[in-house]
């Protein structure tokens, strides 16, 4: 990546980058990245917040990885559904890594979404069994979303269902799929499931441990403001993270679900991709992949994006 002197900025909407983004050359992006993250090859701190009276947060994210310096704001407020809002808004922006001078600034709804739910089916990709076939997303917003265009390029699910606290939201997401159908509870949606994905805002449990069948994956991506997932679940499942920061720190950069848990416990996904730490090590054994979101993710994201709107000369070019 590079910028010439003088070299006007480029801007990509979000229909821009939802165009360019493409979810199977992604996948392969972020394992990449992982590995990267895991042999320390990256210079990333943790993220930081601003938190708002109202509820919401506002959240920083530089990092610098394999060439690629990027920074993400985002915004975070749960509010804005009773709105008609985005609850997540945000930019990031691309800077040359030689000079500094920044060469591009895009939408971070899309890319938030999209590289969360990759990030998500790559790990399940490496984690649920081989002959999973069931599939739960519990969450029919963004992120369930997100994940139904994500997870079946990860694996042939021939049955995905879907709950949400909206049903009418739940039956919309379903009919973008074949093989998805409504359900109308968690519960009904996670027994017998072989993968369970949470993609909820939720501030405590949506799921429990009594309800998963030996040898679940189980992946959350939820729980900004509390925790997601079961302390049964936790205590009883071998867990995965981009980051071991999503122990050793406090949220929002660590995880609610994983706050007390040694570091040495935990396996970067990165490590599993590497084939430096094992994976699922015996068809019965309950995975978790537990998500913070990490700023590798933005930077292999947003230079997918970058390098397609240079060739094809995309956005709006804005002298600054």
């Amino acid at each position: 990546m590079s910028s010439p002197p003088g070299r006007p900025l480029l801007v990509l909407s979000q229909a821009d980058v939802i165009r360019l983004l493409d979810i199977d050359k992604l996948l392969d992006s972020l394992a990449g990245a992982f590995v990267e993250l895991s042999a320390g090859r990256t210079s990333v701190p943790p993220r930081i917040a601003a938190r708002t009276p109202s509820g919401g947060l506002l959240g920083a994210m530089p990092g610098f990885i394999a060439g690629v310096l990027e920074a993400k704001v985002v915004s975070i407020f749960p509010q804005n559904h009773a709105r008609g809002l985005p609850s997540h808004q945000g930019l990031i922006t691309l800077f040359d890594p030689d000079s500094g001078a920044p060469v591009a600034v895009m939408d971070a709804i899309a890319i938030t979404a999209i590289r969360t739910g990759a990030a998500a089916a790559l790990a399940a990709r490496h984690l649920a069994r081989s002959d999973a076939a069931t599939l739960a997303i519990l969450g029919a917003g963004v992120q369930g979303r997100s994940h139904l265009a994500a997870f079946p390029r990860a694996r042939d699910f021939k049955e995905i269902r879907i709950a949400s606290r909206n049903p009418e939201h739940a039956q919309a997401l379903a009919a973008a799929h074949p093989n998805a159908r409504a359900v109308e509870r968690f519960k009904d949606a996670v027994k017998g499931a072989d993968v369970v994905c949470c993609c909820t805002d939720a501030r405590e449990p949506v799921m429990k441990y009594e309800w998963l069948v030996p040898g679940a994956h189980v992946s959350s991506v939820g729980g900004t403001f509390g925790p997601e997932v079961d302390a049964q679940t936790i205590g009883a499942a071998h867990i995965f993270v981009e980051s071991r920061d999503a122990v050793r720190q406090a949220p929002p950069a660590g995880a609610h679900e994983l706050q007390g848990i040694g570091p040495e416990s935990v396996t970067e996904i990165g490590e599993v991709i590497a084939g430096t730490k094992p994976g699922r090590t015996a068809p019965d054994q309950l995975t978790l992949y537990k998500s913070t979101g990490h700023a590798v993710e933005d930077a292999a994201a947003a230079l997918l994006v970058y390098e397609r709107a240079l060739a094809e000369n995309a956005g709006q070019r804005v002298a600054i």
